[in-house]
């Protein structure tokens, strides 16, 4: 209910502002201060107006509306004005916003602006570029000079622009649910600090999430000074807990290790999604990407070996992949560690029977002495990640592609214990003032600690969140959030480099960030964030020029020479495994598996509508996570695809629908967590079903799981089978020996269509030809290049029902093929539209709103298109979207800043496609054009491809032999899908090469 009624004050505030924003407009155009206050009657009379006038105050409406006077006008304003806050009261100035009488040096109309910042996930930071059009950021893309990016950005991070222009957000300040105001609550606040100050901060608790921002770090460690007794707990859902104990198990101490990926030969997986999540992911997966394509150079390529329960983005390309349960992979892990030497006390009795494998993945790594890489997943027991500690040391690795540093973090420690000692303080009524800074620890707390339980008895809590949810919920105070855009900041990527966070607009409402509440914790509320980041980085930057230093800093969006100097650090004695290490699943049991979302993470995303519709990497579900179980656990239990079956582990219950997914472990049920929330998102709101419900703290599978079906059902949105050409010969691959006896086999499995046979003759193109190659052997499938085409092309979402039915509009689907159901091999292959040179979709065109552009591409005419779909029946590719609907918002005001103004919104009844970003070779051609230059090679990058982390896609002009798509184009992995139609698709793909181990395949 308290909910309910903040959501209606935020109405009446928003059409207050609304009016106050028309009739102001009225008087700027006339003039008149007595035409403004006339245009203030005149709309307050309107039947919006009066409806929530109604609705809010319904003693005093009838007064109020008949009629409406100036005073009486002034007198509701007063009172909305009251619910709402005022924005202007605050400590700081007001700063009046003024039209460009003549515009800043380096502004012109119509042409972005790039600006570096950072985005943050986890504690890890990736280096990016945002492209600002007259102040609004619009698109996201890879800061090259970053470590952690390289240019390239995955979905999260391209989707996060999105986050901030969410109208769902919360806007105002509010006490126990009631509308207030930021200086309302700077007075309570001083007052709670007081009380506190005369305790030492007995009572005092500050929780936030991962902090690596050395500034914020620094803060808080100021107010740990000032109030000695107080505590400061850090604690996010998807944490890296097990990675710090695997740290200390093996060296004694909080150690930060990261690795080199372009210098390895052999990697090892063990249930780490290195390529898709986790600190410096992005960067792994280019420098992995990059050991595939010394192929191409006539090098050898690297080998990844994955062991993991649940098939991820990592494991689908690997050359071998194993599927067990978490136990057998702890055997795993010592046995191999066992027999490459490293010593271990415990573990007896444990033992993995793999027939000859790990002795030929021994080998295999101890003939790349140095060259090789063991990672242990984020998740795994401390004992696996210790042991891989250990055999990358024993192997030489440690400081040719391993490398250890000081924590990313302030105060490294463990979030889950930090998190339960704050529980038992919460419970045992020795906190009085709690403030969080971030996160939603009422939802995505462990189960078993009823965090929300646990809130009631704190005597004020305050809680700085983006959106009102359960922790708001039980909140006394509710502060919102600044998107990381709107506010200055710093943080450090996964090599300890740091970067600094500038924002790209002013706060869009009257949000705050942890650096101002931890500035009013230090009785400094009046600190503007730009001071307190130039004011560490003056006294710690040692820069003899502070001023170039700072704004070298800020422009490149990398502080240089700051990342963190590795160090050697050995293993003293042998590595202890604690008795459950190993443990195996009893016959007849079940384990479960929680994992973060792929798209939606810890479920910070789940109200994000473009990662809610784009399908994940595996499964293809969108708009729901499932319990996820393999072809013959289901058979043993009996139920089939989006049938409900109920979760129970120790006492704790939960219903969601199956799905069956090859490559999964047998008895294993997997889970995504970050669905399942109880918040008023118009998106996230109902999606999918909370995994917390069954999460243990420090507990990420558990051999304690029953599973029951039930005889309901739940459809699932699954993207797979929509638009499908399956049972043609799309996907091309070989293994590296076959590849290296005949490496022309991509072009020649397909049927080509005779060149004297063509139903149109060659068109010679004097300019550009425009074309792409995409690499099958480096994609793996994280919806990257989707996501950026989404925020590109101002593409809309439709929703689940509408994803139901097959009416989904991303310009670019990847689709996802396994070779058989027990023990699949997993392939994905990116399918834009392949601009035909023979297209069929332009010959039924009955308006020419499909046609061929004199460089190649098939235009789309959007103000000719009148919806008879003639081209996307006559499409083989299947790749042309129709609007059935009116999918685009056009009415949420601030969806409309987002919006690429260099490509049409389009409406109902229009078909639409990609067009390799048109948009952007225009722009290129104006500029070759102005300059008398040709366009070079690598000027023009598409959105796909310049985020692709792994550079799968190549674009330029095929009339250039020496371009690199016409190198990518003349390898012998080249090869077109569907040309036995005679499309003549300029798109074409680099088949897929494996390398598995021949002494494996022998056995």
């Amino acid at each position: 209910m308290e909910s309910e009624k903040t959501r209606k004050s935020l109405d009446v505030g928003t059409l207050r502002a609304q009016l106050q924003a028309r009739a102001g407009a009225v008087a700027t155009e006339s003039g008149s201060g007595r035409e403004y206050w006339r245009s203030l009657d005149e709309l307050a009379q309107t039947e919006d107006f009066q409806e929530l006038l109604h609705r809010e105050f319904p003693e005093q409406a009838s007064e109020l509306i008949d009629p409406v006077s100036r005073r009486n006008f002034l007198r509701l304003m007063g009172a909305s004005l009251a619910l709402g806050g005022l924005s202007g009261c605050t400590i700081q100035p007001a700063e009046k916003i003024v039209p460009y009488v003549r515009a800043p040096e380096n502004l012109i109309p119509g042409k972005p602006l790039y600006f570096a910042t950072a985005f943050e996930l986890g504690g890890a930071a990736t280096g990016i570029l945002v492209e600002s059009h007259m102040g609004r950021p619009t698109h996201i893309e890879g800061n090259p000079e970053h470590p952690g990016s390289l240019g390239a950005a995955d979905a999260l991070t391209q989707a996060s622009i999105l986050d901030l222009y969410d109208p769902d957000r919360a806007k105002a300040v509010t006490n126990a649910g009631r509308i207030s105001a930021w200086p309302t609550f700077l007075q309570a606040f001083s007052g709670d600090l007081d009380r506190q100050a005369m305790k030492h901060g007995t009572g005092l608790r500050i929780l936030t999430q991962t902090v690596t921002s050395p500034t914020l770090g620094h803060q808080l460690q100021k107010a740990l000074e000032a109030f000695p007794e107080a505590r400061w707990h850090q604690y996010e859902a998807a944490n890296r807990d097990n990675v710090l104990a695997g740290a200390k198990l093996a060296y004694g101490e909080a150690v930060n290790t990261y690795y080199d990926f372009s210098k390895a030969d052999v990697i090892l997986s063990l249930d780490a999604n290195f390529a898709l999540q986790g600190p410096g992911s992005i960067r792994y997966a280019k420098d992995f990407a990059a050991g595939r394509k010394k192929l191409a150079d006539g090098g050898g390529m690297n080998r990844l070996y994955a062991v993991e329960s649940s098939p991820s983005a990592t494991g689908s390309i690997a050359d071998h992949r194993l599927a067990i349960t978490t136990g057998q992979l702890e055997a795993f892990t010592l046995t191999l560690a066992q027999r490459l030497g490293v010593a271990v006390s415990g573990g007896d009795g444990v033992e993995f029977d793999d027939e000859g494998l790990t002795e030929a993945l021994a080998r295999d790594l101890m003939s790349s002495r140095g060259r090789s890489i063991v990672i242990a997943g984020d998740h795994q027991a401390p004992e696996v990640h210790a042991l891989a500690h250990a055999i990358n040391e024993s192997l030489g690795n440690v400081g040719a592609t391993v490398f250890h540093t000081d924590p990313l973090q302030p105060q490294p420690e463990s979030q889950n214990e930090s998190l339960a000692e704050l529980v038992a303080d919460m419970k045992g009524g020795e906190v009085d003032m709690l403030v969080i800074l971030g996160g939603n620890p009422a939802y995505d707390a462990p189960a078993d600690l009823d965090f929300a339980g646990a809130m009631s008895q704190v005597g004020t809590v305050t809680y700085l969140g983006t959106y009102i949810n359960e922790t708001s919920a039980h909140s006394h105070w509710h502060l919102p959030q600044s998107h990381y855009m709107e506010s200055w900041g710093d943080a450090r990527a996964y090599d300890g480099t740091a970067t600094v966070q500038q924002p790209l607009i002013e706060p869009l409402y009257s949000s705050r960030s942890a650096l101002e509440i931890v500035a009013a914790l230090n009785r400094q509320p009046g600190r503007s964030t730009l001071e307190l980041v130039r004011e560490y980085w003056q006294a710690n930057s040692r820069a003899a020029d502070f001023e170039r230093f700072w704004q070298q800093s800020v422009h490149d969006g990398v502080i240089a020479g700051s990342a963190f100097v590795t160090g050697e650090r050995k293993i003293a004695g042998s590595v202890e495994v604690s008795g459950r290490f190993g443990q195996q699943l009893d016959e007849e049991g079940y384990e479960l598996h929680l994992r973060p979302g792929a798209l939606v993470w810890d479920g910070r995303f789940v109200n994000n509508a473009w990662l809610q519709e784009t399908p994940d990497p595996i499964t293809k579900l969108t708009w729901d996570n499932a319990a996820l179980m393999s072809p013959a656990t289901a058979e043993r239990l009996g139920v089939s695809n989006e049938q409900v079956v109920e979760l129970s582990d120790a006492g704790r219950t939960l219903s969601a629908p199956a799905w069956i997914v090859p490559g999964q472990a047998d008895n294993v049920v997997s889970l995504a967590l970050g669905y399942g929330q109880d918040f008023d998102g118009r998106v996230g709101s109902g999606t999918g079903y909370n995994g917390y419900r069954l999460l243990a703290a420090g507990e990420w599978s558990s051999n304690d799981l029953k599973v029951n079906k039930t005889f309901d059902r739940i459809p699932l949105a699954c993207t797979q089978e929509h638009h499908s050409m399956e049972g043609r010969h799309l996907v091309r691959h070989a293994d590296l020996g076959d590849f290296e006896k005949h490496p022309t086999f991509a072009q020649e499995e397909g049927h080509v269509f005779p060149r004297d046979l063509t139903l149109i003759p060659d068109h010679e193109y004097n300019g550009n030809a425009w074309g792409m190659a995409i690499d099958l052997n480096s994609c793996i499938g994280c919806n990257a290049c989707s996501v950026a085409c989404q925020s590109e092309n101002n593409i809309p979402i439709v929703g689940k029902e509408q994803v139901l039915v097959g009416r989904e509009l991303s310009w670019i689907r990847i689709d996802r093929y396994f070779t058989d159901l027990d023990d699949p091999e997993i392939y994905h292959q990116p399918v834009p539209c392949q601009q035909c040179e023979n297209a069929p979709c332009e010959v039924v065109c009955p308006v020419t709103a499909t046609s061929h552009s004199a460089e190649g591409l098939n235009d789309m005419v959007y103000n000719r298109c009148v919806g008879t779909r003639y081209c996307s029946n006559n499409c083989p590719y299947k790749v042309r979207r129709f609007n059935f609907l009116q999918y685009a918002d056009r009415d949420t005001e601030s969806l409309k800043l987002q919006k690429n103004p260099d490509v049409t919104v389009r409406a109902r009844g229009v078909m639409e496609k990609c067009t390799y970003c048109v948009q952007r070779i225009n722009s290129a051609r104006i500029e070759s054009k102005k300059s008398g230059t040709p366009i070079a090679d690598g000027q023009i990058k598409t959105a796909c491809q310049t985020a692709c982390p792994t550079d799968a896609i190549t674009f330029g002009d095929i009339n250039d032999p020496k371009s690199e798509v016409g190198v990518q184009k003349a390898s012998p992995r080249n090869y077109g899908i569907l040309t036995e139609l005679n499309t003549r698709p300029r798109t074409s793909y680099l088949a897929r090469i494996r390398n598995p181990n021949p002494e494996i395949l022998e056995s």
